[in-house]
């Protein structure tokens, strides 16, 4: 189930999209929301975490790939070399 955070009536705005509402239903069930705004909402908070979660994966991975140049690696079983 989804919990919705409270947004401030500032932030908030009135838009009109034309939307396909077979696919709106489908969201709507899959993120557990109540109303079709609530759904909208949801779905763009998952594509925020998304970006901020694939950022910081990213940014793991590159101290990562600098971390593993300061490591000398030995082929020990020979399967290197010839590539």
């Amino acid at each position: 189930m989804y919990i919705m955070k409270a947004a401030s009536t500032s932030t908030r705005k009135n838009k009109h999209f034309i939307l396909d509402q077979v696919r709106l239903k489908k969201a709507q069930k899959a993120l557990g929301t109540r109303t079709e705004t609530e759904t909208i909402e949801a779905a763009l908070e998952r594509v925020v975490t998304e970006a901020v979660r694939n950022k910081q994966a990213w940014a793991a991975h590159d101290r990562f790939v600098r971390s593993a140049n300061k490591v000398s690696v030995q082929d020990v079983f020979g399967r290197l070399e010839n590539r």
